[in-house]
């Protein structure tokens, strides 16, 4: 019973708050100037969660994808945060 008592009494040790997580986006750049470019936000590796993205962006990302080569450069994944 005293151990009990001697616990409640010590001080508490905050825990350690996790690190934010690293945002992290995949680019599309253009091959030329007179075109745009899109970016997608995505994890480390580049995959982008696309139930997460509006009609609109999944639209995009689905048109960005299938334009490398012809408009658009490879994707690059970049930090964000």
């Amino acid at each position: 019973m005293q151990d009990l008592a001697r616990l409640r009494d010590m001080p508490r040790i905050a825990a350690p708050t996790a690190a934010p997580a690293a945002q992290y986006e995949l680019r599309y750049r253009p091959l030329s100037t007179v075109a745009c470019g899109f970016a997608f936000p995505c994890d480390a590796c580049g995959q982008v969660v696309m139930d997460e993205l509006s009609e609109r962006s999944r639209a995009n990302y689905l048109y960005a994808r299938a334009a490398v080569g012809y408009e658009l450069e490879c994707p690059q994944v970049r930090r964000v945060s």
